[in-house]
């Protein structure tokens, strides 16, 4: 539908104050799966993580309209499928943002389209009509009423950059230079953004060594392994900023500056193959909640100090079809049923601390299976060298089961991992924990163990003072409180094993 005079204004103010919002956090929706949840059931899942900025890799009606009435601000993209139609023919760019962006706003707040996905380094034929799709539909918009609203762009490989580090020598690939300066020009003249899909584990993987994984994951570098542009001397401590000023640098070889970039798509698999071992858990949590937290702190890069940059994480769920090896199937932070891959904070994490990273919902256990003594020797590290806080499963304190050594670890294990991950802690202790999104606390073994003993570990807000006592040091006599929980859940332990019997 047509936009008014007052819709249109509405529209423009809606576009200029969440200009002026600074960086955000959104995701990338995919659909490569065996069995997609409706769009009812995606938008609950998006109301439920806070997460309030989308990207679709098509203009699904249904997930459009699922979305109207939300907030959440949308952008869609058209499929590299339906990119040679569109960019050679004007009509059909108009029909194009009729049905697909028209037809939907205001209700639901479509803000941006992204033209076909990498079309440059995987459809290279299709070159020649990139621009012209563009140029076709942002006059569509215009016809339409809706280019204050909603802005056009492309997102671009990082392949698109052979060499990107240094940042300050990387230019675009020179066979594609007449088309990267019309498409520069176009977002010049409409105020879009350069659409950069910025993934360093593929930068990673494809290194073999030469940057470390720290750099890779936001982690603090080792003080004589800093990454330093030899020729700006700008500092780099992740290997995102340096993509993006790889992208800045290189826009400026074609002479264009003061085009801000927007990632659509960066994030970490989960699982890989056998010749994929950082693609796992501990690495997927601690990029993105990382990822997250630098992006919503407002901070630029070392090259654009003041230019914030937003970005959408990939991706919400795993996509079990799409082809290529295991990680690729493996991004996302649900499975397609809904379920938990791992859980993230969409919210505000630039102002948590590093106990708080994203870890609601993991959790680091023992595993029932490994040998005691090698529970025994990870036990003793983590309440020793790895500065767990260990006092409530000492000898007589409320937590404290001498028959149990796989819950006594299990506490341990779950409190060092939630203090150490956003810094490079694991979830392993020589191969005797895992990883369980199945909170052990609720598990019967667990609620025995601990029900009236305030032993949920990884929640106290509790600390030791002095020295973090062993796993089996000495301890004091339980207070009177400890002697009550021990005895209630005592006694609440033989009233459920009757029922059990």
């Amino acid at each position: 539908m047509r936009t008014g005079k007052w819709e249109k204004i509405v529209l423009l103010l809606i576009f200029l104050f969440s200009s002026a919002s600074g960086a955000f956090i959104g995701i990338n929706i995919g659909t490569q799966m065996s069995s997609l949840p409706s769009a009812a059931e995606i938008v609950s899942i998006l109301k439920t993580q806070q997460i309030k900025h989308v990207r679709l890799f098509d203009a699904d009606h249904q997930m459009l309209n699922a979305l109207s009435n939300t907030g959440i601000e949308v952008t869609v993209g058209v499929p590299n499928d339906q990119l040679l139609r569109i960019g050679e023919s004007r009509s059909e760019a108009a029909n194009w943002i009729n049905k697909n962006v028209a037809a939907f706003v205001p209700a639901t707040n479509i803000t941006c389209i992204a033209v076909g996905n990498e079309v440059l380094t995987t459809i290279p034929n299709a070159a020649l009509v990139l621009v012209p799709a563009m140029q076709f539909l942002q006059s569509a918009l215009v016809a339409a009423n809706l280019n204050f609203q909603v802005k056009v762009s492309s997102p671009q490989s990082m392949d698109m950059i052979p060499k990107h580090f240094p940042p300050s020598t990387a230019t675009f690939n020179l066979s594609w230079n007449s088309v990267m300066y019309q498409y520069l020009q176009f977002l010049k003249n409409t105020g879009s953004s350069f659409m950069l899909n910025a993934q360093p584990y593929y930068a990673y993987a494809k290194g073999q060594g030469i940057f470390p994984l720290e750099y890779a994951l936001f982690r603090p570098l080792d003080p004589n392994n800093q990454i330093v542009d030899p020729n700006t001397n700008f500092q780099y401590t992740n290997m995102f900023d340096a993509m993006i000023d790889a992208a800045y640098y290189s826009m400026q070889s074609l002479n264009f500056s003061n085009i801000p970039v927007t990632v659509m798509a960066s994030g970490w698999p989960s699982l890989g193959g056998a010749s994929e071992p950082e693609a796992n858990i501990d690495n997927a949590l601690a990029y993105n909640s990382n990822l997250i937290r630098h992006v919503l702190n407002g901070s630029g890069t070392p090259s654009q100090p003041t230019t914030s940059v937003s970005a959408y994480v990939h991706e919400l769920f795993n996509e079990d079809v799409r082809p290529g090896p295991v990680s690729e199937k493996n991004w996302g932070i649900f499975a397609s049923n809904g379920t938990a891959v791992y859980s993230l904070k969409f919210g505000h994490l630039a102002e948590s601390s590093a106990e708080s990273t994203g870890l609601v919902g993991v959790f680091c256990v023992a595993n029932s299976s490994a040998d005691s003594n090698a529970l025994k020797k990870g036990l003793d590290w983590a309440c020793g060298p790895g500065s767990a806080n260990c006092t409530a499963i000492q000898q007589g304190q409320p937590c404290y089961e001498a028959d149990n050594l796989v819950a006594i670890a299990s506490y341990a294990y779950n409190d060092y991992y939630h203090r150490t991950q956003a810094s490079g802690g694991s979830c392993n202790f020589g191969n005797t924990a895992m990883i369980t999104t199945t909170d052990p606390s609720y598990t019967l073994l667990w609620f025995l163990i601990t029900i009236g003993r305030n032993c949920s570990s990884g929640s106290s807000t509790s600390s030791t003072e002095g020295t973090t006592p062993s796993a089996f040091g000495p301890v004091g006599a339980l207070s009177g409180t400890s002697r009550l929980q021990f005895v209630s859940s005592e006694f609440l332990i033989a009233f459920l094993l009757t029922f059990l019997v």
